[in-house]
């Protein structure tokens, strides 16, 4: 799947089979992540890959009862590391998750971003050092079924040309 289609195509999947993903798709998702951009080529990440079975159900609970989440293979734990890159260091681990999300896509599998959890619970879980922060989670597997696609707002509302509000015609 080409990368055009792949964004085209990636919905957020909360029912997953029971199935693993295999080594090299791991890692070829993983290294996605891993060869993101970032700001000053600072890399102010880590990435805690959960796929034991019972530390996925406390995982989960630590994101507000989203216990759908533990029967992906991965709950992937993105972190960004403030001291590393103070100013910037959301945005890139977002850029990095999204590198994941949609190389995960292009295999197959299916993710969804995670915002809402409990910071304190889940930074115990997975013994997060002091200084870290947790930015997101996201399941990712291979999905049960694929959700449709959602509207998308008009060209018109998304862009504008050298002022707010100009319209892009191309």
């Amino acid at each position: 799947m080409d990368t055009l289609q792949a964004i085209r195509e990636r919905r957020s999947i909360r029912t997953y089979k029971s199935e693993p993903i295999p080594a090299e798709h791991l890692e070829q998702i993983l290294e996605a992540g891993r060869q993101a951009p970032s700001a000053a080529n600072r890399q102010p990440w880590h990435f805690v890959i959960i796929g034991d079975p019972a530390q996925k159900q406390r995982v989960a609970e630590a994101c507000h009862n989203q216990m759908w989440m533990a029967d992906a293979a991965y709950i992937v734990v993105a972190i960004g590391l403030p001291e590393v890159s103070n100013k910037w260091y959301k945005v890139d681990v977002a850029i990095a998750v999204e590198n994941m999300v949609l190389a995960a896509k292009g295999l197959g599998y299916g993710t969804c971003w995670i915002g809402a959890f409990s910071p304190e619970d889940l930074a115990e879980l997975i013994e997060l050092p002091e200084g870290a922060e947790i930015v997101a989670c996201t399941p990712l597997g291979v999905p049960e079924i694929e959700s449709p696609p959602r509207q998308r707002k008009s060209w018109n509302e998304v862009f504008s040309l050298d002022r707010y509000g100009t319209p892009v015609d191309l």
